[in-house]
């Protein structure tokens, strides 16, 4: 692209933002898009057909071999994609998969896992990425059982055999699945019972795939993702050809910049989640464009990969969570060859999964405008695992962070009064039939209107303007009374007290369930501590957390918090600074930095209580 013609124009990129508003006597609103959603064909696999047709040469997928800014980038260009994927059906029609016996994805990120999972789209059968951090991170392998046993696979794909080996003996009781590994170690011997991924590749039919590819319908099951636990244990959503297609010709009519300059993006997001699966990788292919591997994401010793990863590839959309801006953010202060390297052809800046504090909203501005001379658009939108995702889309410049849009083309939302919060729900083909062999638990997912009940709150941003678009709220289920009746707003007083915290807090949790106060349990940005201190690198998490200049920030934006005036529901008078990190077995964070707030609090209950007691202890800080 050239840079002096790069197109960053609201009202280019984005469609004239509008919406049709119906409103009931109970107080209820419906809001719906007045642009109809245009045909969007039968399913994903066509665009890989298409593409493949078109643009053979183009790079579709790429990926440093070994995870390191040090090797090269290995490229799959789409003709090359697309006969992988016929090659891997193939084998997925041979061993009779199918939705009783669908195909599993153990594997962060990686071209083979993407075309695994093409290929299983393509022969009409389901798959399932699970969070590498289940086989990984955990412990227990807890989820991980719970999940293989609700699925009973029939192909459990893992990219090689020694890091996954006690994940796979953990739920080898659970399962009769033909084990694919990706790369095997020189000399080593797969055991029986599993296959090479080159193995896979050996044979094509491409008579049988291509009718069973014919078979596939808009309401063939895709997927089964898993929720995050943000909310309760993992659930398995279905995912149907309807609900992925009418997500992204939603997202193209939204953004019809698409049609004119192909998407280029590097990106880290797991496609065990939606954000990351459906919205990010199925919008590449639907538009023909380029997606490159992260290997980096937003923790300790990892980010680095990603910035030097920056430098190598000149993206034109930016996806992240608020985390990774966050970190982001402090690099691109420090880099002057990251900043022109990152802006120089972005189009776009997106956030979601979680507000994004204004404090780093507004260095995202300001950083843009120093380095190419105008603020590159910067958005947000609002769906979940269960609306694939895309419900709503903040697509035109908002005047603050937060907002997360209007209805996209297609879709209803219901604005439900509840706790003098307005709970959304969501209507239309991107919305999930239910939950896989959950009756009971589908049934309750949808209101008698057969609207999918989220359990997330918002509001307008400017009611006389509605126009503007609606503002998260939080979750209705975080929210919580103080001992005076009062309700606390848990969402958005997580968002400004991080903002007044800056930089010591990665995440807040609230306390103050039926007491007097507000207390904030807080998750440490442990590099940003250890430089308020000055200590070495070497120094103890508790040594950081405890130093004196580390507290006195914490009390400084105490301060500030309860200065900004709105009442005892809205500042906290104590604080704590927690060594021991969100645990992904208990459910109090996902892989994509999402903090549970319910999880955090009913695991921590001794830390409640202190924060909570009489007499504050030397580890609380306080007002």
């Amino acid at each position: 692209m050239d840079k002096t013609a790069v197109e960053r124009d609201p009202s280019r990129l984005f469609a004239p933002a509008h919406v049709a508003i119906e409103r009931r006597a109970d107080g209820t609103v419906i809001l719906r898009s007045p642009d109809e959603l245009h045909p969007y064909g039968r399913c994903i696999g066509d665009w890989l057909v298409k593409w493949a047709a078109e643009k053979p040469d183009a790079p579709f997928l790429m990926e440093r071999s070994d995870g390191t800014t040090k090797s090269p980038w290995r490229v799959v260009t789409y003709k090359e994609a697309l006969q992988q994927v016929e090659a891997l059906a193939t084998w997925i029609l041979d061993r009779n998969l199918g939705p009783g016996r669908p195909l599993v994805i153990l594997n962060d990120n990686s071209i083979n896992h993407a075309l695994l999972g093409f290929a299983a789209l393509h022969a009409g059968v389901p798959y399932s990425s699970i969070s590498a951090a289940y086989s990984l991170v955990s412990r227990d392998f807890g989820k991980l059982k719970s999940i293989v046993a609700l699925l009973e696979p029939g192909a459990i794909f893992v990219p090689r055999l020694a890091p996954f080996a006690a994940a796979l003996s953990a739920i080898a009781p659970l399962h009769q699945a033909t084990v694919i590994v990706g790369a095997s170690e020189p000399g080593e011997a797969l055991p029986a019972g599993m296959v090479s991924l080159e193995d896979a590749l050996a044979k094509t039919d491409r008579q049988a795939v291509a009718a069973a590819f014919a078979r596939v319908t808009p309401d063939t099951i895709a997927k089964f993702l898993f929720t995050s636990g943000s909310t309760g244990a993992p659930k398995g959503v279905i995912n149907t050809q309807r609900m992925l297609c009418a997500s992204q010709m939603a997202r193209t009519q939204v953004w019809p910049f698409l049609t004119r300059q192909a998407p280029v993006v590097l990106d880290w997001l797991p496609w065990s989640h939606t954000f990351g699966g459906n919205h990010n990788l199925n919008m590449i292919l639907w538009n023909g464009g380029t997606l490159a591997i992260d290997a980096g994401k937003p923790a300790p010793g990892l980010f680095q990969t990603t910035l030097d990863n920056i430098k190598s590839i000149e993206a034109n959309i930016c996806f992240n969570v608020p985390r990774g801006y966050d970190m982001l953010v402090a690099a691109l202060h420090k880099d002057q060859e990251l900043r022109e390297r990152f802006f120089g052809n972005l189009q776009i800046i997106f956030y979601a999964a979680a507000a994004l504090p204004q404090n780093l909203w507004n260095d995202l501005i300001a950083l843009s405008t120093a380095t190419i001379g105008r603020q590159v658009p910067l958005v947000s939108s609002w769906g979940s695992t269960e609306t694939a995702p895309l419900a709503s889309d903040c697509y035109w410049q908002a005047e603050k962070s937060g907002v997360i849009g209007l209805p996209v083309p297609g879709v209803e939302l219901k604005l439900v009064p509840a706790n003098a919060k307005l709970e959304i729900r969501v209507r239309g083909p991107n919305v999930t039939p239910g939950y896989w062999k959950q009756a009971e638990m589908t049934r309750k997912a949808f209101d008698p209107e057969g609207f999918y009940t989220m359990g997330d709150a918002v509001k307008f941003l400017d009611p006389d303007q509605p126009d503007k678009g609606l503002v998260f709220d939080g979750r209705v289920a975080e929210d919580f009374k103080l001992m005076s009746g009062t309700w606390v707003s848990a969402g958005a007083v997580r968002v400004r007290a991080i903002e007044a915290m800056a930089p010591v807090a990665q995440d807040i949790v609230l306390t103050g369930h039926d007491r007097e106060e507000l207390g904030f349990l807080i998750f440490p940005n442990v590099a940003a501590c250890r430089q308020i201190a000055q200590l070495p690198d070497s120094a103890a998490l508790a040594d950081i957390i405890a130093h004196p200049e580390v507290r006195a920030t914490v009390q400084k934006g105490l301060r500030a918090l309860k200065a900004q005036g709105g009442g005892s529901s809205t500042f906290a008078t104590r604080a704590i600074l927690m060594a021991e990190p969100p645990s992904i077995d208990a459910g109090e964070i996902t892989d994509k930095g999402y903090t549970n707030q319910l999880a955090v609090r009913s695991r921590r209950t001794a830390l409640i209580e202190a924060i909570g007691a009489e007499v504050a202890g030397p580890d609380i800080v306080t007002l």
